[in-house]
Formats: structure tokens, C-alpha cells, sequence
């Protein structure tokens, strides 16, 4: 068989992923095989893969191909999220270029730009994810905008509202000036600002006097509806009942008393700006103080500001600081480091703002999601995740899940009339009408007459419902589908959505199917550049995957970043990982080619052959049953890391090597084909890894039906193994690296065959030990007088007569200088020992290796002064 002599990433890829797919071997539909299911996490619709993606997918790829070769029926469903607030950017910022303003066109206008959008760039991350070999099954590929799973939003909405779970409220929430949408808490990201804090003077009404005033935003003052000091202050004892007057807005507001104000902050004297900060929105509802909203939705100043309306709140804050100076209003400003919040989205300063959104009532649907999480229904991998989520779960909010977008599942709640409470809620408008119409009583309301809410879902309201919907579980809760793949099994997923996101699919999963919508949830680290910062387009610190790809082959990138990727921590990406992978590609290509070029002749194996088979068997079955493990603690890097040493070190670098035929002769074909089985068994536990190259290696090693491909291949189970067979490998692994030390410290050619003197009666594996280590005679139980190179083996000493062509002068001189040290670290370990504090207080395990450090280095200084006195 003609095999080329390089590994072409390139030309394979292509070839095998449109073999895979023209075969539907990533398509599942339910039989009766266990299912294993898994919910890709749905990137953005106008996503393009970055590095988390690459780790996040590569991981679910792993799971799936594994499972598939374990004999699951395994379903992989990828699909987009419509991604509210970034694609709705991205089309306002499209149609903006195009001299077109949002506010000029109708929403149904919008929508129309949204779709077009939507159906030119939506799919490119997902043929991104095929690049990299992710066996999805792209036959049920979903999108959280698509009409079943809008429909299976809208019914959510509805049941929720019907069970009194949603309401409608007038609350201060996270306002993005940006996006023109409130955002939840937890999309609010807080950054260290450096900015100043204002003294202002707040004039006492009817005197010269004045109360200072601390803050950090000075632009606000025109919302300022109260002054409040803390009643225990005895500084201000005086001015209780009194009024102040805003500077510049000449407001006369009273003075409040509330112990919420810091006596020691500032100057113990706080303005109370109802509208604009959520700690002053509640001490306005208890005082029932006056609303006065001065920012419109821009995040610019409005009427209230007087002469600054219609400028930037940022640019207000500095020209106001200076006709406060001016006015002889502004005591002092100091430096000052602060908090604020930014949206995650898009980076603005968010602004608080009070207004009518609607919220999901949370406490009563957390407590069972909890419940599961800490009885260990739904495991967390690693473990110390648990604890966040415990703590958030504690402290849960109600969810505000309306958002003021237009690209979004439209609020399905229909207004009659402008009260307060004249609306309906229902999943078309004409349920709605006739809710109307028995609400009022009129039955001459017409469609006409109903108006549906402008504001769209949080995105997140319809991801939580993922697990489920991509079944359809909501529309047909006992179609085939949902009962045979739900739960699911796994998630993969990263920790900054593990509220978003994961303890919501949780909430919903147990709302609507009375079970948990997964078993175990296997939490990636972020990816993040050598100087531990999280990798991003603004800092350009983040290679295209694509181009790795490229580079290294789809293969070596997933090896790459999977072998530095422990679960639940950061991963530092180093392009020398991708090398490694590349390298690992080398290594399994080379190692194919080497069998293949071998002939094959009628004769039996040989003694070498035979111990080397024996001990790759055990081996292999012991390795299988350590990855096995591995798996089971989701513990995939380690996994990789067993099978990348079975690979390089014990079938390329030991085995391959004691059955390797000397030069001219051939292999045995009963050793040919039993090594041929080994690799197959190594390229199916290599598959789920490395997917492209081990099926074109699977292709070569024979003609395969459509039905024998690798991909559809099952994984060799882990049968017994003989530790003993292991580790006398082991020891005569020890025995051959001792020799060829001994050839590569003292310069001598592996050509050259060595004489061994031993004191053990024999060695396992003695025919491996003789051809690797090029021994031609063995003298077992025996010393020699030569001046000798003396190694220790566990207990079994092994020397070998130094060679003729050796400067015995020159090995004295080592020999003294090498005593010489053994010596100085035998004192200071022994020191160690007799120090009582240390052998009493240290744990036993501690005290056990410096034992065996102090009888190690007495050995070998015993070793080494017989060889002294035979130089």
C-alpha cells in the first residue's frame, strides 16, 4: 500500500467530514439503544467561532463521538440564538449606514432587515463548527426565533402569567443607553473607574448657611428631590425640618432622616435622586418622595436639565462641574475610584432608570432548582461550582424578562383600554379578544381595538426553555422525541452563564417536565493569553481559530487545547500547544507508515515478539479502564493525556520497537496483525480526539464497508489486566534506559554490544531487555572486579564493564566528584531525621519519603565507592 510520506491535514478533513455527513452518521432518531443527548450552548446568531467556542465545542465533540463508539444512540442538536440586543445593534448600526433611523420604520419594516440578516450571516458559525469536526446533527439544527420555538416561548409566557408567576411592575432597572433596552443584574458588569467626587453646597432656605453634599455624578442634581441625613447625626441636628435648595435648578426639596445614610461617608449628607439610583428609588418609595426622570433614552439630558437638555450626560458632567465652581456651589472635588456598571453587551454605562417592565417571579421556582443541584440530581463538574450557585440561588431576584427591543419574541399581553390593568394576555390576538371581551364585558371590542405590547423577551426567556424546545416539549409534551432524549445528559458550558443560563434551564426543566433537563453539567475554563488576560477582539489577543486550523490541522488544534484544559480552569493558550498537537499527528503517521513498510513472512514470532504482545495487551486494558474513569469524573484533558502516553511512549517509543524486525528481515504475520489489531484499538480510543486522521488511518489499514467506518466503530471495553506483566515492563523499561544511559553519558555507539553483571537470578521480559539494550551476555547473580557503570534498579544492581576505549582517570574523577555530592545530600536528609519536631509533627507519608531518600542515596554511595575501588 503506497501511503504518502506527509500528513495532509488539508486534503483529509473535507474528504472524511462529507463522508460522515453523505452517510448521516451524526443523524439520530430514537431505537432502542440508551440515548445520549447533549444541547449545543447556542452562540449568537451573528457569532463567528473565537477561541471559547473552540474549547466549549471540541469538549461536546469528545462526549458525543465517545458515547457513539460506547453503543448510545447519540443526538447532538445545534442550533443559534437570535441574540436580542447584538443582532439588534448590528441591524440598527446596518440600517444606519444605509441612512435609515430605527425610529423612522415600522417594527414589521425592522423585522424584515432582522431576517435578512439573520438568513445572510446566521449559519456562519455553525459551518465553522463543522471545520472543526463537530459531529452535530445538523438535520434538527434549531433556532430560538424560528415560529415553533417562538410558539413554544409564547405558551411559556402565558402558563407563567395564568399561575401568577408574571406580573407587570413599575421598577427602577439596568438601562443600556446603547442598546436602548433595560438589562438584568446579572448582565451588568461592574469596572473600576477613576472620576472625582463633587462637594456640592446645597443652600439652607431662608439663611446664608449651607449643607455639603457629596457625589460622584453632579449631573443628577436635576432629579434631586430630597437631601437626607442620618437622625443619630448630631451635626445636622439642627437642620431637621428644614429645607435645602438644588444649586443651579433653584429647587427648594425637604431635608429626610433616614440610619440607611453613612454617618462616616462623605459628608453624612446624601442627595436623593429617586430616578436615577436604586439605593434612592427605595428611600423615595418610603418617603413617598417626588419621581423626577431628567435622562431620556440616549442617556442625554431632558427637559428637567434646563439649559443642558440634549447633551450627553458625560459632557454635562464636566461642563457642570465648572458653572458649579463658577457659582461659588462647589465646595471642593477630590480624586476618586469608583464602581460602575457597564452592559455586558456593549460596554455602556448603565444608567438606572424607573419604568413598567415585566418580571417572573422568582423564589417559589428556584427552591426545587436548588434542591436538585445540592442533592446531587444535577452534578456539577468540578464540584466547587456548587457553592455559586448555591449562593445565587439563595439570594435570587425576580427576573425582568421584558426588553424594550423589537427582534425578539414580541410580549404576548394585549391592551384594551390605558389603565393600568386593561390588558389581556393570551398566545394569539384573537384568544385575546375574547379575553377582552369577557374581562369587559363589551362584545362589541374588535381586533382593532386590541394593542399588543412593543417590548420583546429577554433572550435568555427563550434559551431556558433550549432542552426542551428543540424537542418540541412544549408544543407536544409526548411526541417521540421528548420522551426518548429528554433529560439530556450532558451540558458543556462555561461558569459566567451558570445563572444566565444553566440554573434557569434548571428552574424550567423542572416547571414544565417535573424532571431535571440534564445529569451532569461540565463547567470549561475561560481562555486566556499568557499574561492571564481573557481573550478578546478590542485587546487583539485572540488568534482566528480558523487560522490555527489551517496551520496545525482541525486535529492539532483539538489536541492542542485540549491537553491544557482541566475542568473549571483558565486556559492559558500557548500556540506551542497547537505544535504539540501537530507533532502528536507526526508521531501516529509515522508510526502507521513503519508497520506498512514491514513484510510479512510465514515464520512464528519470536520470544521478544511474544513478551512485548503480552505486556501491550495488559497495558492497553489497563489504560482503557483508567480512561474510563477519567471520563466518568469528567476529567477529559486528563483522558487525552492517557492516550497520547499509550500512543508516544508505550506503543511507538517500547512496543513498536521490541517487535521491529532487524534489518532485511521481515515480521511475522500472526506479530503483523496482531499489532495491526492494537493500532485499530488505539484509533478508535484516539477518535473522539482526533476524528479527521484516525479515520483516514482506519480507511488505509483496510477496505472498510460503509457500515465499518471508525466513526459508527465501537470502543474496545476494559477487560481484566495482569498488574504483575505491567510492572515488570516497567522495571525492564528501567533496565534498558540504564544501559542506554550508560552509552549516551560515556559517548559509546548503541552498535557496540554490552556484558551485564547482576545480582538478580533473572530478568522478565529478558529477550526485550537483550535486543533494545543490546546485551550480549547476561550474568545473573554474579559481580565483576572490572572497573564497571553501576545502576540500581529498585534492588536489583546492574553494572556493566566500562568500556576499553574509556579514560578511566577521567570516570574516577566523576566517580569522586559524584560521592562527592551524594554525600552532602545524605547528611542534609539525615538531619532532617533526627530532628524530632520534624518526625513527630510531619505526616507520616512526608517522613516515609525522606526514609527512602536516605536509603536511595546509601545505595548508591555503596555503588559508587566499589566502583572506586575497581577504578
Amino acid at each position: 500500500m503506497q501511503i504518502s510520506e506527509k500528513y495532509n491535514p488539508q486534503e483529509t478533513e473535507q474528504k472524511w467530514y462529507n463522508y460522515w455527513l453523505e452517510n448521516k452518521y451524526f443523524h439520530s432518531e430514537p431505537n432502542d439503544k440508551p440515548p445520549y443527548t447533549v444541547v449545543i450552548p447556542p452562540p449568537n446568531v451573528t457569532g463567528i467561532l473565537h477561541m471559547g467556542h473552540m474549547l466549549n465545542n471540541t469538549l461536546q465533540d469528545v462526549l458525543v463521538r465517545r458515547a457513539r463508539m460506547r453503543g448510545f444512540n447519540a443526538c447532538w442538536i445545534p442550533g443559534t440564538d437570535h441574540a436580542s440586543i447584538a443582532t439588534e445593534a448590528k441591524v440598527v448600526a446596518k440600517l444606519k449606514s444605509e441612512g435609515i433611523n430605527k425610529s423612522d420604520i415600522t417594527r414589521e419594516e425592522f423585522l424584515a432587515h432582522a431576517w435578512d440578516w439573520t438568513h445572510k450571516y446566521g449559519g456562519t458559525i455553525l459551518e465553522q463548527l463543522k471545520k472543526l469536526g463537530c459531529s452535530c446533527d445538523w438535520d434538527r439544527t434549531r433556532f430560538t426565533m424560528e415560529d415553533k420555538l417562538s410558539q413554544q416561548v409564547i405558551k411559556s409566557f402565558v402558563d407563567l402569567y395564568n399561575k401568577g408567576l408574571i406580573y407587570r411592575g413599575y421598577r427602577m432597572v439596568n438601562w443600556d443607553p446603547e442598546a436602548k433596552t433595560n438589562i438584568s443584574d446579572e448582565e451588568v458588569i461592574f469596572k473600576e473607574q477613576n472620576g472625582k467626587l463633587y462637594f456640592l453646597k446645597y443652600k439652607i432656605e431662608g439663611s446664608e448657611e449651607f449643607l455639603s453634599v457629596a457625589t460622584t455624578r453632579p449631573e443628577t442634581i436635576f432629579g434631586d428631590t430630597a437631601v437626607c441625613i442620618n437622625p443619630n447625626d448630631e451635626r445636622y441636628a439642627h437642620l431637621k425640618g428644614k429645607n435645602v435648595i438644588v444649586p443651579i435648578v433653584d429647587r427648594v426639596i425637604p431635608i429626610i432622616e433616614d440610619e440607611y445614610v453613612d454617618i462616616e461617608f462623605g459628608t453624612g449628607a446624601l442627595k436623593i435622586t429617586p430616578a436615577h439610583d436604586i439605593n434612592d428609588y427605595e428611600i423615595g418609595q418610603k418617603h413617598q418622595l417626588k419621581m423626577i426622570d431628567a435622562l431620556d433614552d440616549d442617556g442625554n439630558l431632558n427637559e428637567h436639565g434646563l439649559h443642558y437638555a440634549g447633551k450627553n450626560r458625560f459632557d454635562v458632567r464636566k461642563q457642570i462641574a465648572k458653572e458649579l465652581e463658577e457659582k461659588d456651589l462647589l465646595l471642593k472635588a477630590e480624586d476618586y475610584v469608583n464602581k460602575v456598571g457597564t452592559s455586558e453587551r456593549t460596554g455602556a454605562v448603565i444608567e438606572p432608570k424607573v419604568s413598567v417592565q415585566w418580571f417572573l417571579k422568582m423564589s417559589e421556582i428556584a427552591k426545587p432548582a436548588l434542591d436538585v443541584v445540592m442533592d446531587d440530581e444535577v452534578k456539577f463538574y468540578p464540584e466547587k461550582f456548587k457553592n455559586t450557585y448555591k449562593h445565587w440561588m439563595e439570594n435570587i431576584r425576580d427576573w425582568n424578562i421584558s426588553r424594550q427591543l423589537w427582534w425578539g419574541q414580541q410580549i404576548p399581553a394585549y391592551y384594551y383600554g390605558e389603565g393600568e390593568n386593561d390588558f389581556v394576555v393570551a398566545e394569539t390576538k384573537g384568544e385575546a379578544l375574547e379575553l377582552a371581551k369577557q374581562k369587559t364585558g363589551n362584545s362589541d371590542l374588535t381586533a382593532e381595538n386590541l394593542r399588543q405590547d412593543d417590548d420583546a423577551l429577554d433572550t435568555w426567556f427563550s434559551s431556558w426553555l433550549w432542552p426542551m424546545s428543540v424537542f418540541d416539549g412544549l408544543l407536544d409534551p409526548e411526541n417521540k422525541d421528548i420522551n426518548y432524549y429528554y433529560p439530556t445528559s450532558d451540558l458543556v458550558t462555561g461558569p459566567d452563564i451558570i445563572f444566565f443560563w444553566v440554573a434557569r434551564m434548571i428552574m424550567a426543566g423542572l416547571e414544565y417536565r417535573k424532571e431535571v433537563p440534564f445529569k451532569n453539567v461540565y463547567f470549561t475554563g475561560i481562555v486566556r493569553d499568557k499574561q492571564r488576560r481573557k481573550m478578546s477582539k478590542s485587546l487583539g489577543n485572540s488568534p482566528d481559530p480558523l487560522e490555527l486550523m489551517d496551520k496545525y490541522g482541525a486535529d492539532g488544534v483539538r489536541v492542542g487545547i485540549l491537553l491544557s484544559s482541566a475542568a473549571g480552569n483558565d486556559l492559558l493558550f500557548d500556540e506551542d500547544l497547537m505544535l504539540q498537537g501537530r507533532n502528536f499527528m507526526t508521531k501516529i503517521w509515522n508510526a502507521f507508515r513503519l508497520i506498512n513498510m514491514w513484510n510479512h513472512e510465514d515464520k512464528p514470532a519470536i520470544e521478544t515478539d511474544n513478551q512485548a504482545i503480552e505486556w501491550f495487551e495488559n497495558k492497553l486494558n489497563k489504560t482503557i479502564a483508567e480512561i474510563n474513569d477519567q471520563f466518568e469524573k469528567f476529567r477529559i484533558s486528563d483522558a487525552l493525556h492517557l492516550i497520547y502516553k499509550l500512543i508516544w511512549d508505550d506503543f511507538c517509543g517500547w512496543y513498536l520497537e521490541a517487535i521491529k524486525p532487524n534489518y532485511g528481515e521481515g515480521i511475522s504475520k500472526e506479530v503483523y496483525h496482531k499489532t495491526i489489531y492494537f493500532f485499530e484499538e488505539l484509533m478508535k480510543l484516539l477518535h473522539p480526539f482526533m476524528p479527521f486522521q484516525s479515520e483516514e488511518i482506519w480507511q488505509l489499514i483496510s477496505e472498510r464497508s460503509i457500515d465499518d467506518a471508525l466513526v459508527i466503530a465501537q470502543q474496545k471495553n476494559a477487560e481484566s489486566f495482569n498488574e504483575e506483566v505491567i510492572k515488570n515492563f516497567e522495571i525492564t523499561a528501567e533496565l534498558i534506559s540504564g544501559v542506554r544511559n550508560y552509552r549516551q553519558t560515556k559517548g559509546i555507539s548503541p552498535r557496540e554490544a554490552v556484558e551485564v553483571y547482576t545480582n538478580a537470578s533473572e530478568f522478565a521480559n529478558e529477550a526485550v531487555v537483550r535486543k533494545l539494550a543490546n546485551v550480549s551476555d547476561i550474568h545473573f547473580g554474579q559481580k565483576t572486579d572490572k572497573p564497571s557503570f553501576t545502576f540500581l534498579v529498585g534492588a536489583t544492581e546492574v553494572s556493566i564493564p566500562l568500556s576499553e576505549n574509556l579514560d578511566l582517570g577521567e570516570e574516577k574523577a566523576k566517580t569522586e566528584e559524584e560521592l562527592k555530592y551524594l554525600k552532602g545530600f545524605l547528611v542534609s536528609v539525615e538531619k532532617k531525621l533526627s530532628n524530632e519536631k520534624f518526625v513527630a509533627n510531619a505526616k507520616p507519608e512526608i517522613v516515609e519519603v525522606e526514609r527512602q531518600k536516605q536509603k536511595d542515596a546509601q545505595d548508591k554511595i555503596a555503588i559508587l565507592e566499589e566502583k572506586l575501588k575497581s577504578l
